[in-house]
């Protein structure tokens, strides 16, 4: 009898091991997660709790760091660019938006295929391959034995099947959308918009997360993650309700009425620009350093601030931010100078704001290497050899005057035509000091000069 419960007790443990180790959505998609009455009092029309199961077998779970993301897609790393318009009153609906931005040389065609750009060369060198991923033949070969498109894996990760729009086939990504303890499943293209209405939106700040996967085969592969910040703010003034209370076991209340509210709308920056960038030459004490003018120019109200982030190439990796402040006139014209370490390609974010509104742009500068031989300091040097020529012309006439100066003429002899005479002798003899190639080698001459003055 104590064997059969044993053995009893081992089938219950192995009936519960796959439950046990089986994934779910808020496994895979955030580690926030929100209390049991933030779950209940913010539902969302459309999404799913994320306490259902993931299907880890269609898609594969990769944490930050493994090493698979590297080979996650042909040609470098997928980035997905996540917005929104935020802030959104409570009540009204806040669309978010996503972008793929694929490797260089890299983009999706019409069918929905990702190709190499004509023309363009990357590290590799130009592609004699056209497709870096071809899915049309993918799918042409997986489904191509039913005809349905009813197959297996054609589901998303909580199992549900994709809907069959017209031209569904050409969407390859799978976009996952979580927040407030609910996700949102999307099939699409490079790029995607998803609407919530935020009646039963909890006020203040609150966090969307999107995981993207691409079509492998059979299965999906994880190529990006991203996640931004969304506000929902409740409309200020005067808010008479009336109340009235249901006793239940649950202590429910409803509320009934209306709300005033004063809403200001103010113009604020509207558009930035940059219509101008000029390298600024350097003092030579600063060889790695480069300074760029941008000249800026804006429409709406006047910006009081000016803030500039100096990133990577991918703009992702911040390597200075300066802010200062600004004093422009109506025109909104400013000039504003920032310095770069060495050479190389940088992302420039450039924000103009004042106390109502920001206002960016965002440029990519490539900045050369500072040549040693530049103007600049060609020009400085041509300048200190004038100046110590110079200087040595002047030390030279002075001891050449000074060895002439104690001659004294004949007394009987004109002052005019001695001063006159002696001044063509010094300079005859600076002449001999300086250019001796160009006398006279004729001593007639010489003499002849000296009997003038003797």
């Amino acid at each position: 009898m104590e064997c059969l419960y044993y053995f009893l007790g081992f089938l219950l443990l192995a009936a519960r091991l796959p439950l046990d180790a089986a994934k779910r959505f808020h496994d895979v998609l955030g580690n926030e997660r929100p209390s049991a009455y933030m779950r209940e009092h913010n539902q969302l029309n459309g999404w799913s709790s994320d306490e259902n199961d993931w299907n880890e077998k269609l898609y594969p779970v990769w944490k930050r760091g493994d090493m698979r993301w590297k080979n996650s897609w042909k040609g470098g790393r997928v980035q997905a660019v996540l917005t929104s318009d935020s802030p959104a009153l409570v009540g009204s609906n806040i669309t978010f938006a996503v972008n793929l931005i694929f490797p260089r040389c890299q983009k999706e065609d019409a069918n929905g295929n990702i190709v190499y750009e004509k023309n363009c060369r990357n590290e590799a060198g130009l592609s004699a391959d056209p497709y870096v991923y071809n899915w049309t033949a993918w799918s042409e070969d997986s489904d191509g034995e039913n005809g349905t498109g009813q197959s297996h894996h054609n589901v998303f990760p909580d199992g549900k099947p994709f809907p069959h729009h017209p031209g569904w086939r050409r969407w390859n990504f799978i976009y996952v959308f979580h927040t407030l303890g609910q996700y949102f499943q999307k099939l699409g293209r490079c790029s995607v918009r998803v609407s919530v209405n935020t009646a039963n939106v909890t006020l203040g700040p609150q966090l969307m997360e999107v995981t993207v996967y691409r079509r492998h085969g059979r299965a999906y592969v994880p190529i990006a993650q991203v996640k931004d910040v969304y506000v929902v703010t409740g409309p200020a003034g005067d808010n008479p309700l009336e109340l009235s209370r249901i006793p239940d076991e649950n202590c429910q209340i409803n509320r009934y009425g209306h709300f005033q509210a004063t809403i200001t709308i103010v113009e604020g920056i509207l558009e930035v620009n940059i219509i101008q960038m000029t390298d600024v030459l350097m003092p030579v004490p600063w060889p790695e350093s480069s300074l760029i003018d941008f000249v800026v120019t804006c429409q709406g109200s006047i910006p009081t601030e000016v803030c500039t982030i100096i990133s990577d190439p991918t703009c992702e990796i911040t390597q200075n931010t300066v802010c200062s402040p600004v004093d422009v006139d109506e025109m909104c014209l400013l000039t504003v100078r920032r310095t770069f370490n060495g050479s190389g390609t940088y992302c420039v974010n450039l924000t103009l704001g004042d106390d109502t509104s920001l206002a960016l742009t965002s440029t990519l500068i490539s900045v050369p290497d500072r040549d040693p031989a530049s103007p600049l300091r060609m020009a400085n040097s041509a300048l200190i050899s004038v100046g110590c020529l110079a200087i040595f012309v002047t030390v030279i006439s002075l001891l050449v005057y000074k060895k002439h100066k104690e001659y004294n003429p004949i007394e009987n002899s004109p002052g005019n035509v001695v001063r006159s005479k002696g001044l063509s002798v010094f300079l005859n003899r600076a002449k001999a000091v300086f250019f001796p190639g160009n006398q006279e080698k004729d001593p007639l001459l010489k003499n002849q000069e000296f009997k003038g003055v003797s």
